[in-house]
Formats: C-alpha cells, structure tokens, sequence
C-alpha cells in the first residue's frame, strides 16, 4: 500500500494518490492531470477512481480531465448533484483497490456533500482518513461557502451538521490512524490552519479545538463560525465549474501559450480589452511596465490573488512573464477558472522596448527614505494589509484597504493626492499600486520591503491602537 501527497504551495491544497497491486486512486486531483499519470506510469498501475472529497470553491479540479484520459471513475459522496457521470457513493460504502479497501464516511458540514474517505489495509485495519475541508490540522472547513449556491444553508446550520459528522463519524475512529486534509496553512477554507500537512487522529483530539470532547454543539457552531470574513469573489464560480464542467486544460493552454510580437500584442488588446497581466517580481515590475498592466507575481500565492482580484473569470488575458514561465503562469491561472488566455509577449518586457513602444514606473522608496520624508511634513500612508495584521501592528495614521477589498474601497482616494503604499514585504502593494495606476491614480509611491522594513527601521512611530 503506497500514500502520497501531493501538495501545491500557491493554493496550500493537498491531493492524494493511493495505489495497491497496480491499482490506484487519486484524491482531489489539480487540474493539470500530468503528476498523477506520471505516477500511475511509473508504477504501472492502472487509477481506477477518482474521490473528490466536495465541490472545490477555492480551485477547480481536474477530475474530468482525468477521467477522460485513464476511464477512471469519478466519486462523489451522498447529495452531490453534477452535470457530468459520476458515482454518488453511500454512506459506509467500500470501494476495493488493489488489496485495501476505502470507505466512505458521509461528512456534511462544511458543503452538504462533503465526503471523507477512510483508508484500510490488506487486513482490515484502519489506516488513513482522507478529510478534505472537513478537518484540518488545527482546525475545521468553515461552514460558510454553500450559503452562495444555497441561501438556506445558513453557516450555522452548516455549522451544527458539521459538529454531528465530527462527533459520529470521526470521533469513534482509533487514535492512531493518520488525518490527510486537503489544505494546509495559507487556505481561505478555514481560519487558522496549521503548517502541518498530516497528523494522527490522536493528537488532533488533544489539540484541535473543534474535537475538545468538552465542547458544547452551541459553543462549537459559535467558535466555528465567529471571526469569518468574506471569501474571495472567485469561490461561488469555481464551485460551479467543478459541478457543471469545463473546458479540457489541454485545449486552454494551447490557445494561452500563443507567442506575439509586440504589435500583435498591442492590437490583440486593443480589439477584446484583454487584461495585460504582468507576472514578474515586484521591483522588476516598477522598474518599467507597459502602461495599464497589472502586476501579480509569479513567485506567491499567484492563483488566488489572480482569482481574487480578476472579478470576471470570462475576462481575456495577455501574459508578460519571465520567459520560460508562460506555461506555468496559464496553469496556474486555469486552476482558479481563469481560462482564457489569449497569448504572451514574446521576448518580454524587453521586446516591448525595443520596438520603441512606452513604458511606465512607480516609484519606490526604502523605509529610511519615507522616515525622512514623514519628518518634513504629514503625508497620506495606506497599508494594504489584512484587517488583522493592521491591527497587529502599523505606521502610525495609515490608511487601511486591504488588498482584497480594494475595488470597494477604491472611492476613498484622492486621485489628485500623493499616497505612500506598503504591505507586509512589497508583494501585495504593488498588485494594489498597479490596479490604481490602471485606474488613474498616478501619484504613488512604493515602500520597499513593506512593513517589516519599516518595523526594522525604528525610526518610525507605529502602533496597534486601530479606532
């Protein structure tokens, strides 16, 4: 019997793939199907299912792809409804692979449909559970994200189905069997997820706050449910792509890896109103841009920033990116639905210039330099953090938008005013000062190294006083 995770960093997601005696399965794959055939091949094994542990809102997985390319069925558990075949398995159904065998233990909380998958050995003995957003290391799937596909499922009626499957179906399991979640920390599917990727069940009932034995069902849908902000605009979409289909990735980066020149480029973008999404790292990105662009790096958590703040997953898409990475930036686009990529600019930021066409810059400025400039004469500061880390600590008299709500906060600037933008270290304030840039404001100034240069400076007030 062999496990495997498979874990993405940009979407902190584990999938899984299970094989015995050359038969596999594959637990909540990615889009791209590549890594679980490769796998299966080196094996020569043949992936006979496909478990999806729920609708998947923070990505859109790649269970119809594989399943097209190996036959394998596609499982879900009791309640889901699709527009494509697949199994609905019952609750306490075993499916047989290879010499072990996978129960399904019907988990609903946080989505109705929500399944995890108990693994067990040649013998019998109970191995692995396979938890998707049911229960992670530390913490618990939050119960809000099925209220936008179904307004009844209230987060606290979900949140009280959730503490019934903790208690029946996961509690009673022995404490040494080991817990795979779906997500790790980084994940907007819950609120405090631990770095961890797997522990036993054991320590998870010793340090986990949602399976205390103490805690009440009243106290649990309190805790669950307190403290939860808003998901990202993409969620409710990708929900729906994972239920209704979509199409193949093969076909999507095929039309994404188009290389233009900078004239096809240009008038590419000028005839369908393509977003001209720059991938490169911060300071490069300031350094000179073509005017209009905006900037998402590449190296961060570039999937759901990209779905976060590209409200419409139809929007066409031009690429400028390091080269050698245009496959990567289109993959990577395509796991949060952002399917249509027109092409690159072939040659980069650098064939741009050299066909004589204008670039643009935003001026950034050291921790040191703004201390000098805050000594002369008040100025305006944002700090483009979350809410949380705001309160956490920042310059005294910022500003707080944070970057995730920066379409409906964007009326109270001042295009006429000069702003001073930081984040936590340059990544996010310059997402936030080039959507700003696209949209006029063209007085801000960057704070390299964001607040953590600032911290470390001292020789800047801050302060966690946030009325």
């Amino acid at each position: 019997m062999l496990i495997e995770q498979i874990y993405t960093g940009c979407l902190a997601q584990g999938a899984y793939y299970i094989e015995s005696n050359r038969e596999a399965v594959v637990i909540d794959p990615l889009r791209e199907t590549t890594p679980y055939l490769q796998r299966a091949a080196r094996s020569g094994a043949r992936i006979k299912y496909i478990l999806e542990t729920h609708f998947h809102a923070d990505f859109v997985s790649g269970h119809l792809d594989l399943s097209k390319k190996t036959g394998a069925t596609i499982v879900y558990g009791p309640q889901a409804q699709a527009s494509f075949e697949f199994k609905t398995a019952v609750d306490g159904e075993e499916l047989q692979v290879g010499h072990c065998t996978i129960k399904v233990l019907h988990t609903p909380g946080h989505t109705m449909e929500s399944t995890c998958y108990l693994l067990k050995d040649e013998k019998g003995h109970d191995r692995a559970l396979f938890t998707g957003d049911t229960l992670f290391i530390g913490d618990v799937g939050r119960p809000d994200l099925a209220q936008k596909i179904d307004a009844t499922l209230t987060p606290e009626k979900l949140a009280g189905y959730l503490y019934d499957s903790l208690q029946n179906k996961i509690m009673p399991l022995r404490d040494d069997i080991l817990i795979y979640p779906g997500h790790g920390a980084g994940s907007a599917c819950g609120k405090h997820l631990s770095e961890q990727r797997y522990d036993s069940l054991g320590n998870q009932k010793r340090h986990n706050y949602a399976l205390k034995k103490e805690l009440s069902k009243e106290d649990f849908i309190t805790a669950v449910t307190r403290g939860l902000t808003p998901p990202p605009g993409y969620f409710p979409m990708n929900v729906m792509m994972n239920k209704q289909g979509y199409e193949s990735l093969d076909k999507v980066l095929d039309r994404g890896q188009k290389a233009m020149t900078p004239e096809d480029f240009e008038a590419v973008a000028n005839k369908t109103g393509a977003l001209v999404l720059d991938t490169r790292e911060a300071p490069s990105f300031a350094e000179e841009f073509i005017p209009n662009s905006i900037n998402i790096g590449i190296d961060g958590n570039f999937a759901p920033w990209a779905g976060a703040l590209i409200p419409d997953l139809n929007q066409p898409i031009l690429v400028v990116s390091q080269k050698g990475r245009e496959e990567e930036v289109i993959t990577r686009l395509a796991r949060v639905g952002l399917d249509h990529s027109l092409g690159y600019l072939d040659g980069g930021i650098e064939a741009w210039k050299a066909s004589g066409r204008p670039t643009a810059k935003i001026t950034s400025i050291s921790a040191k330099e703004l201390a000098v400039i805050m000594s002369i004469a008040p100025i305006h500061i944002l700090d483009v953090r979350k809410a949380s880390e705001f309160a956490e600590g920042h310059v005294l008299n910022a500003i707080n938008i944070p970057l995730d709500h920066i379409n409906e906060n964007m009326h109270r600037l001042d295009k006429d005013k000069t702003y001073y933008v930081y984040c936590a270290g340059g990544y996010r304030s310059m997402m936030f000062n080039s959507i700003l840039r696209a949209r006029g404001f063209n007085h801000l100034i960057d704070i390299h190294g964001g607040y953590k240069a600032i911290r470390d400076a001292e020789e800047i007030s801050i302060t966690n006083y946030t009325a």
